[in-house]
């Protein structure tokens, strides 16, 4: 138990620090061999802040333990939403200008409805979790269309402004690039056996690890982000990588799982609770950042909100593992 709890603390420590390694590395690779900035904030960026949530899915998943990778990824979704927004919007309100932005709010609408809709039977089929990946690869070719015409958009400068805060040698981008993948595949395995190890030893399930520490610990890169960006005035960057970050879990760290490993008996609290609770926070969000009354933007007051949400929410959590 004790080698347990020092190997989920490592492996958050590492996976953290491997992430940001591995998205300054990707971002400036891109950057050197050309490709628009805005481009590098919707695919690269948004990809390698969802690096952490795929590998320990997909490790969880060659380990026999996919109810771990469903649960992290409605869990990661969860935690972006109500804990990263809910104390970046605290610390600074983040108003929302990116023309980009508000076109994906929707888009994520209709992923978060789509992925309850293949769980509502209790299963999740090899077939559907290959569905599942083919959205995903849809969702980047749409990204990169959307960067290519996106000339312009408040997102556009924000990213540019980090890509130069950023900068570094083409040989040092590559090798952050390459140790960074390399230490998140060795933090997740890490931080994966940990977990199923304290789960088995307290008899909690898996689903309950992966909703709970394991989520909290791979959403950690966003988090740092979000309120980097947030306090630096970069509002646009601090909703982009919660946004496409949430529509990347969806598609592929449960299509990864899926694919690996299908899910034959998903019990229905995934759906009636944690699915629930995730879709509530998504239209919450939507709702806030699309401005129906006014400029959208996410206040003190709506962050304090979500960060209630989601307290609720752990705190039920924890009541059905005591109770």
């Amino acid at each position: 138990m004790l080698i347990a709890s020092i190997a989920i603390l490592f492996g958050f420590a590492l996976l953290v620090w491997s992430a940001d390694r591995f998205v300054d590395g990707a971002a400036a690779s891109a950057g050197h061999f050309g490709m628009p900035p805005l481009l590098i904030g919707m695919v690269v960026v948004g990809f390698g802040t969802s690096a952490p949530e795929m590998v320990v899915s997909a490790m969880a998943s060659l380990d026999g333990n996919p109810e771990l990778a469903l649960g992290n990824a409605l869990g990661s979704n969860i935690v972006n939403i109500g804990l990263i927004l809910g104390i970046t919007a605290v610390i600074a309100p983040i108003a929302v200008q990116s023309k980009i932005i508000r076109k994906e709010l929707p888009l994520l609408i209709l992923i978060s409805l789509f992925a309850g809709l293949l769980l509502w039977d209790g299963q999740l089929t090899r077939i559907e979790a290959l569905v599942l990946l083919a959205g995903f690869f849809g969702l980047i070719g749409w990204s990169i269309y959307s960067g290519l015409k996106g000339k312009g958009d408040a997102l556009e400068a924000e990213t540019e402004s980090e890509l130069q805060a950023n900068d570094m040698p083409l040989k040092n981008a590559l090798m952050w690039l390459i140790v960074g993948l390399v230490l998140l595949v060795v933090s997740s395995r890490i931080l994966v056996w940990g977990a199923v190890t304290i789960a088995q030893s307290l008899g909690v399930s898996d689903l309950i690890i992966g909703l709970t520490i394991v989520a909290l610990g791979t959403s950690l890169p966003e988090l740092a982000a979000s309120v980097a960006a947030a306090r630096k005035g970069e509002h646009d960057i601090a909703i982009g990588n919660v946004v496409g970050s949430n529509m990347f879990n969806i598609l592929a760290v449960i299509g990864i799982a899926g694919t690996i490993s299908p899910m034959s008996s998903i019990g229905m609290e995934v759906i009636y609770r944690d699915w629930l609770v995730m879709m509530g926070l998504t239209v919450a969000l939507v709702v806030m950042c699309l401005g129906f009354r006014g400029p959208g933007r996410i206040n003190r007051f709506e962050g304090g909100l979500l960060l209630l949400a989601i307290s609720a929410y752990n705190l039920f959590l924890i009541s059905t593992i005591t109770g």
